[in-house]
């Protein structure tokens, strides 16, 4: 079995296996180090060693097969414990922890060790590692007011606006999160350790839209960062979205596991907001919403900077429950392009594509090359949505964006553009197999379906399958296209629907 190595840092390196197979590897295999084993029964892709020399050379051998790699170089690692960091759970460690990280020179590694370290807010700092290592975890302080705030928009003194705390699209005063990173570059975040924000035993998710000083937290927030780096750690009970990166360029998420309660208010997994070069390989998540919900601006942040999200791949993840498997806005002003998601496992979500857009983003809400590769879909609601008439919760209800009937193209008007699906199994399909729905002044402009195929539960339950203005429920609905420009279904293969496999209807166009 050939593997490429797809992370490194000092103590650590992650690889992911060469072929075809999606996230499970159709053997089980072992992992040898320098002749030595140190994995034993692996089932996966994707998978992590642990515990290596920094600035050393290794063999790495599966099977027959064998390669070389080089840890990174350190000048010198600081534990935190030296620092005077208790790790007992109960001392506030976060300034001790802190302080070991603004002390780390160029290339130098920060170590939390074994431990529960009680914390609140940690900001990252540039050209540094930190590790989290086995059984150490960093326990989220349950007192709110003990976070810093970021404040949401700062005058300049050129009169322009300078933008920290974001939520849902816009600038506001939001909490720090326990790993918080502004303007910093060549980072590492790795380890075996769990970042657990405790959520579950604070006030994050009572009365949660209500903001009380300033909107909650993420787990990990980045903003305007550069050539960052997870791997291994476990980040969990978020108080709202897990991974947050604004505005920010050339980033892995590899080999991680994001969950929380699949009841928790809007804990999605990894939102990348306006950033681009993203690379989120090897990932397992469980959460209470979208698993990966891909974004760049509700409305002003999207016009003012016409920053899209862009050159994103998702591959070898697992997502289990949750809202979306991967999900496209609905905050997306400043566009959404070149999205590959590849070999991944959709399992009990309730949709697996899921995109969500209406009138009055603006013309620069353009969502284009969107590329869907060997997905199993097991268990989910409906596999695939498309929705320009989506309708969010805290959304007023207005004539203009929910009106079916064709309305004036201007510069409110969103547009979305292609979008590929090959060779997808979705099994225990409930609702439908799949539902695109455009505006009748602005349809979807083209659709393509391959080698792929859409099965129904027996003893589905109906459900809605895009939230719009007035939902209507569905039970084994076929593939559905209101307002689509041109769609291609080849060697395609829908069983057990209620109805017509397919069905067209065109409002206006």
């Amino acid at each position: 079995m050939n593997a490429n190595i797809i992370f490194l840092s000092m103590t650590s390196a992650t690889f992911e296996l060469v072929n075809e197979d999606i996230y499970y590897s159709k053997e089980n295999f072992n992992v040898y180090l320098n002749d030595k084993l140190v994995l034993e029964n692996i089932n996966t892709n994707v998978f992590s060693v642990y515990d290596l020399i920094p600035n050393t050379s290794y063999k790495l051998r599966i099977g027959n097969d064998e390669s070389t790699f080089n840890t990174l170089e350190e000048s010198v690692c600081l534990n935190v414990k030296d620092f005077y960091a208790l790790g007992d759970g109960v001392h506030d460690d976060t300034l001790a922890i802190q302080c070991a990280i603004m002390s780390c020179p160029l290339n130098g590694r920060v170590l939390i060790p074994e431990g529960i370290y009680n914390v609140t807010t940690l900001f990252l700092k540039s050209d540094i590692a930190l590790e989290i290592a086995k059984d150490a975890v960093l326990l989220g302080n349950t007192d709110r007011t003990k976070y810093p705030v970021l404040p949401g928009r700062v005058k300049t003194s050129n009169n322009d606006e300078y933008y920290l705390g974001t939520w849902e699209g816009e600038p506001d005063d939001s909490f720090a999160s326990t790993i918080t990173g502004i303007n910093v570059s060549n980072v590492l975040v790795y380890g075996q350790g769990i970042i657990d924000e405790n959520a579950q035993n604070s006030d994050w998710w009572i009365n949660h839209r209500v903001k009380r000083i300033a909107r909650r937290p993420k787990g990990i927030f980045l903003n305007r960062c550069k050539n960052i780096g997870f791997q291994g750690i476990t980040v969990k009970n978020t108080p709202s979205w897990n991974q947050h990166p604004f505005f920010s360029e050339d980033l892995k998420y590899v080999d991680m596991f994001l969950t929380s309660p699949k009841n928790s208010p809007t804990t999605d997994g990894c939102d990348p907001e306006s950033c681009k070069n993203v690379e989120i390989i090897g990932v397992k998540f469980s959460v209470g919403d979208d698993c990966i919900a891909i974004k760049s601006g509700k409305i002003e942040m999207g016009k003012k900077f016409r920053k899209p999200s862009e050159n994103i791949i998702v591959r070898n993840c697992l997502m289990e429950f949750g809202h979306g498997g991967v999900t496209l806005g609905s905050e997306m002003s400043g566009g959404i392009k070149d999205i590959k998601v590849s070999r991944c496992i959709f399992n009990h979500t309730d949709r697996g594509l899921r995109i969500k857009s209406q009138r009055g983003r603006g013309n620069t809400a353009i969502i284009d090359d969107i590329i869907f590769d060997n997905i199993i879909m097991d268990g989910v609601l409906c596999p695939l949505v498309v929705n320009m008439m989506y309708k969010a919760g805290t959304d007023i209800p207005d004539e203009y964006r929910w009106n079916s009937k064709k309305m004036p193209v201007d510069d409110t008007t969103p547009y979305l553009g292609k979008f590929t699906f090959k060779n997808i199994k979705a099994t225990g399909i409930e609702w439908g197999a799949g539902l695109f729905h455009g505006l009748p002044e602005m349809p979807i402009e083209k659709v393509t379906i391959i080698n792929s195929s859409f099965r129904y539960k027996e003893d589905a339950q109906k459900g809605v399958i895009a939230m719009t203005l007035n939902p209507v429920e569905s039970l084994k609905q076929g593939m559905k296209f209101i307002n689509v420009k041109e769609y291609t279904l080849d060697n395609v293969f829908i069983d057990g629907q209620i109805g017509e496999k397919v069905i067209v209807e065109n409002e206006e166009m």
